[in-house]
């Protein structure tokens, strides 16, 4: 997967940021770099190792760029 990550978060909605992750909102159906499906958020972890607390059951998409991964949320 090559992801332009400036292009990328240019077009999302930030949501949330705090010291392990940022979090995105797709509010224009954003297609993901690694199905091409729109994706509903984009998680930036902004620390290694990073624990994500999910609160409901998720299909995931994942990229690195930069050492960082990108994570890919679609609902089910």
């Amino acid at each position: 997967m090559d992801l332009d990550t400036d292009e990328l978060l240019s077009s999302l909605t930030p949501r949330e940021e705090n010291q392990a992750i940022k979090s995105f909102q797709n509010t224009v159906a954003v297609a993901c770099p690694a199905c091409g499906e729109p994706f509903d958020d984009l998680v930036v972890c902004k620390q290694n190792p990073t624990s994500l607390d999910l609160t409901k059951q998720l299909d995931l998409c994942v990229g690195v760029d930069d050492g960082q991964a990108f994570i890919f949320t679609h609902g089910q």
